[in-house]
């Protein structure tokens, strides 16, 4: 066994892709979870049956403060928890202009707030083993149509390396930044295939490609402070504006 891991937003969507991957790695999950309930006690069955232990922890991070508490909850019904992802995760539009006090608050409190306390709490009871920040591709662009989602996860980004050299060598700290892999359900073929059309590798990504950025990050114990971008090279395509792509060049 390989030991436990506690995946924050574990029950839906991204973050029940890493708790699974991690059971097949033979981990011990703990699933985090808000609202989705339901959600979480299908995904904690599926877990039990690929012949590992898995228990639901449910926590509003949008208003918790208690982190150590979660972490303490974990460690008591798991003594050997030894990995955190934060994967947990909100997002909502909106430009700088029609940004509220209240979804600027949220953003922070789930994307940015939790992941650092976690982080403490985790590094204060284990002392060793391994955070994992699920971030964003977008934090190489500038979409100011996004301004305060993309504000928290270019943050949690620097917390990643931050929290690397001081956690650093008994913890170890990365990220991982997804690009177009499991888009909302309101986005149509249509509008996966015009993003498509700006990844230089021209395909959707998979999850398969997080779980192997995961499963090295886990195995090559001398990376640390790491950011993978798993997202086909659209992050590099941003080249932006210069003399030779000019349109009035040589007028």
């Amino acid at each position: 066994m390989k030991g436990t891991a506690l995946v924050t937003g574990g029950a839906i969507r991204l973050g029940r892709a890493f708790a699974l991957g991690l059971a097949e790695l033979g981990y011990n999950v703990a699933i985090h979870f808000h609202e989705s309930q339901l959600a979480a006690e299908a995904t904690i069955a599926e877990i039990r049956r690929l012949g590992v232990e898995c228990e639901g922890f449910q926590a509003n991070f949008t208003q918790e403060t208690d982190f150590e508490s979660i972490i303490t909850a974990v460690g008591d019904r798991f003594p050997d928890f030894n990995l955190l992802v934060n994967s947990a995760s909100v997002y909502d539009a909106a430009p700088i202009a029609q940004t509220t006090a209240a979804l600027f608050d949220k953003q922070f409190a789930v994307n940015l707030r939790a992941p650092f306390f976690l982080s403490q709490a985790f590094a204060k009871l284990c002392q060793s083993g391994n955070i994992i920040n699920i971030i964003d591709n977008k934090i190489a662009f500038n979409q100011y149509h996004y301004c305060a989602y993309l504000l928290s996860k270019k943050s949690l980004a620097q917390l990643t390396k931050l929290a690397a050299i001081e956690l650093a060598p008994q913890i170890r700290v990365n990220g991982i930044a997804p690009g177009v892999t499991l888009p909302l359900a309101q986005r149509t073929q249509e509008y996966i295939a015009w993003r498509v059309q700006g990844i230089p590798l021209q395909r959707q990504g998979k999850i398969d490609y997080l779980l192997q950025a995961m499963k090295y990050i886990l195995e090559n114990e001398f990376v640390t402070g790491q950011i993978l971008t798993i997202d086909g090279g659209e992050s590099l395509t941003n080249i932006g504006k210069n003399s030779e792509n000019y349109l009035g060049l040589g007028e």
